[in-house]
This record gives C-alpha cells, structure tokens and sequence, in this order.
C-alpha cells in the first residue's frame, strides 16, 4: 500500500515531474488530432468517390464507346442477377465550356470533363442526386436538365435576339471593298453604298428548328466552374463565393465527335468540332474542389446527339446489393462474360480504378503514425532522465525505506507506479486536449485565418470545403495504451537502480 501512497506523493510535490506529463500529454494530443484528420480525410474521399463512380465501372476501350446500350443493361442483368441494384449508362469526354462574364462581352473559356448522363439512373447507382446545388433537383432529380418556366422563357428571349441581330447584320448587300472607297470622317454622311455587280449576296441565315427543338438543353456545371472565391473573404463570412453563372445563363460547349464513326456527311472516323448552347439549370457540389473544378453534365441523349454516338456508351455504372460480399465475384463473371470482352472492355471496382489516390493516402497515413509516435517516444526519454535524476536525489529515502523493511520488489513497484501515475495523468489530459481540438478543428482554423490572415486548410490545394475528422474509440484507446506502455518501459531501469541500492550505504549518501 506505501507504495502507490508515496508514488502519489511524489507526482503531486515533484513539479520536475511536470515536463514529463507536457510531453506525454502533446504527443497523445497530437496523434489523436493527426489519426482523427487523416481517417476523416480517407474516409470522406472514400464515400465521395465512391457516390462520383459506383461500386462497378464497365468502360470501353474506344472513344466511340459500344452499340447497343439496353442490350448490354439486360445482358448485366442476366450475368449478375439478383446481386445487381440498377444500373447507368453514360458518356465520358473532354470539353470546352465559353460562357461571357456578366455585365461584359469577355468571354470565359475553361477545360472541362464533360459527363453525359441519365440522371434517374445515376442518382440511383451513386450520390449524383445529393450533390445537386437545388434542394428540388435534388429530391426529383429526373428534372435536373429541364429548363422551365422563367428560365425557358429568358433563354428563349436571348436567343430570338440573337437572331434577330443576324436577320438585322443581313439584311443590306453586301459587296467587295475597294481602294476608292476609302473617305473620310467629313464624307461618312454624303456617300451612300453603291449597287454594282460585284455585290456580294447575305449569308444564308441558319435554318430554323421545329417547335420541339427549340426548347434549351439543359447543362449541369461543377460548383467552382460556375463561382470564384473572394479574394478577401474569410473561412467565417456568411457569402464567401461570387456567382459567375446562374440557373438560366446560357453558355456554350464545344466537344469533339466520337474517333471511330463516321461524320454524317460520309467523311471517315476523323473526330470534327462541335457545339452547342445550353442553359444552366443547376450546379454540382461535392465539395471535392478537383472535381467541382471541372465536372460537366448534360443528358445523355445530348451528348449521343452531338457526338453521333445514337444508341451508343462508353461506360456502364453498376450498384450492387452488397459491395463487401459481391465485388470480387461480380468483377469476375462480368470479365469471363463474352458480352464484355477483355480486349474491348475494362471492369473495374470503385477502388480498383481509384487506387493509386487510396493507397498514396494508406502509406501517408502510416509514415504520419511512425513519425508522431516518436514524440511519445522522446517523452518517455524525458520520463527516464527525469527519474533516474529523482533517484539520484532520494538515495537516502530509498536507503531509509530499505531499512524499515521495504523489499526490492516493493522499491521496484514504487517507482514503476509512479511511472504508470505520470503516464495517465499525461495520457489523459493529452485524451481531453485531443478530443477537443478535433472537436472544434473547424472553428479553430477559421480563429487562426482571421488573426493571421491566412488560410490554414488551402481548399484550392485540398479536396473538401472542411477539414474532415473521423475519431474512432479504438483508435483513441491503441494511443493511449501506447503512451502508458512507454511510459512504464522509460520508468523501469531508474526503478531497477532504486530497487537494487544497499540500505546502508543509501543511508550514507551524501
């Protein structure tokens, strides 16, 4: 009993005792604070990967992509059965987006990974439908790309004008310039345009469409294509983002036809540019910025039409029932399949297809662990040092102790015990300081931005909008086991020394 008696005393009067638990305390803040961040950073990317992709992704090899698509739906079916959820077809290319900055005639021209989807179908195989901008889309997103309403009715106006200023640029002769026309300022209002021969007829005007054409196709664009952040705005203002675009905008896509098919006009598979207008009808926010940098979709049946890829796909979104139990076996029925041959189609799982980024993050995290896991380390140093210093200094306590009946094992336990006393209390106040910075991390970097200026958490560099945290109970209890174990380890051979002391001559010490 005098033992844990005493190594309490000693830990409430040594204050010398008090740079141990600091170091323990730090080292254990710090690794629940880094384990937490990092598992909410594998952990967020992880579900927002997986809600972009699916759990299963057919691809083709070719940019022209396969014929047929609701053939290759109900071959899956057939394949997989009962284990198969739903199932997206979709069309995956690369793009130009020009759209004119508001209140200027500058024209804004961004790179963009343009993404044909169905967007019932989508939203069923992954998150498309959660990362909508606009709560209606979000919960009837078969509505996503329709332009309706006051938005129809302006994009309509916009383009009436727009042809009407061509009708007005047509409507007088045109005709060669020559040197004799030149005239000056003074002579602009008493020449008049000549009728010659060498009139040059209008351009044709473009031919009209029929009335269920005319309506505008919808275009769905990634959060910071369509926003830009304020180069003064803080993590704590309420509206940190400008508005480049908004629902009924209408902008402009350019995209190359598909490699292999040939043009309409009967030219071979060479690719031709192609355009068309669309209007916004909604954004997509993930809050991964690499990807809300840079997504684009449109109906499928726009992108089939623009890229002569009619009845065509080049990648099939399967869900299944269960990911865990059915991948590995879906993976391999759908590959030994003649429907989807290996040399003409790439089956792949969420993570397979993701796993350079999954792994990259796996081996960061383990490098982090080691590191930090050192800091206890040198902490425990702290508390060997700091022991042996105390030792030292109570040799002729230990000596008096020794000779009033205390045994080796009982000076031993004493300072192995107060070793385990400074490993909890530094363990545990470490446990507090963590929890609670992981808690409020948010609010603190926002504290931090503001005082310094800076951002903390780059989102132009990082992927979310957060800093994402994910503390688990396990991961809370290996740190702290860990610190304990060290702290005991760092305790044993000063506790040893003091153990093995000769009473009398501890007695004698001077």
């Amino acid at each position: 009993m005098y033992k844990w008696l005493l190594a309490w005393r000693y830990l409430r009067t040594r204050y010398l005792a008090l740079a141990s638990i600091i170091s323990v305390m730090l080292g254990v803040a710090t690794l629940i604070v880094v384990n937490s961040v990092m598992a909410g950073f594998a952990s967020k990317l992880r579900d927002r990967l997986r809600g972009l992709l699916a759990d299963i992704i057919i691809e083709h090899r070719s940019d022209s992509g396969f014929f047929g698509v609701e053939e290759k739906v109900r071959r899956i079916y057939e394949i997989l059965g009962d284990r198969v959820e739903a199932v997206s077809p979709a069309i995956e290319t690369f793009g130009i987006l020009q759209f004119r900055y508001p209140g200027s005639y500058e024209v804004i021209s961004r790179p963009v990974f343009v993404v044909g989807v169905e967007p019932v179908s989508r939203a069923r195989v992954g998150q498309f439908a959660q990362y909508l901008y606009t709560p209606e889309n979000r919960q009837h997103p078969a509505d996503c790309f329709r332009v309706r309403g006051a938005i129809a009715e302006r994009f309509r106006y916009e383009m009436e004008l727009l042809q009407r200023q061509q009708e007005w640029l047509n409507s007088g002769p045109y005709r060669t310039i020559r040197p004799q026309d030149r005239m000056s300022n003074g002579d602009i209002s008493s020449r008049k345009p000549r009728d010659n021969d060498d009139s040059l007829p209008p351009p044709p005007l473009p031919p009209e469409l029929p009335p269920e054409l005319r309506d505008p196709a919808g275009i769905i664009l990634g959060y910071s294509i369509a926003t830009y952040r304020k180069p003064d705005a803080h993590l704590s203002d309420s509206e940190k983002d400008v508005f480049l675009l908004h629902p009924g905008d209408r902008v402009t896509l350019m995209l190359l036809t598909a490699f292999d098919l040939p043009g309409h006009d009967g030219s071979n598979g060479t690719p031709r540019p192609v355009e068309d207008t669309f209007a916004v009808t909604d954004l997509f926010k993930s809050e991964m910025s690499e990807y809300d940098a840079r997504l684009v979709f449109i109906h499928l049946r726009d992108m089939q039409r623009l890229r002569g890829m009619i009845n065509r796909a080049k990648t099939l979104y399967i869900k299944l029932r269960s990911y865990d139990r059915d991948a590995a076996e879906a993976v391999r029925l759908l590959s030994s399949s003649d429907a989807f041959p290996p040399h003409s189609f790439v089956v792949q799982t969420w993570e397979q297809r993701q796993g350079s980024l999954l792994a990259a993050i796996a081996i960061e995290r383990g490098i982090l662990n080691v590191l930090l896991f050192l800091i206890i380390a040198v902490a425990g140093f702290g508390i060997l040092a700091i022991f042996y210093t105390i030792v030292v200094e109570k040799t002729r306590d230990i000596g008096i102790l020794k000779a009033l009946g205390a045994s080796h094992g009982g000076v031993l336990g004493l300072f192995l015990g107060y070793g385990l006393f400074l490993g909890l209390v530094g363990a545990g106040l470490g446990t507090a300081l963590g929890v609670t910075i992981t808690t409020y991390i948010n609010e603190i970097e926002k504290i931090i931005a503001r005082l310094t200026g800076q951002e903390v958490f780059n989102r132009s560099v990082y992927y979310f909008d957060q800093i994402p945290t994910d503390m688990r109970p396990e991961m809370v209890l290996l740190v702290n086991a860990g610190a304990l174990v060290i702290a005991v380890l760092a305790s044993v051979y000063p506790a040893l020394r003091a153990a093995l002391l000769h009473p009398a001559r501890a007695v004698r010490w001077e």
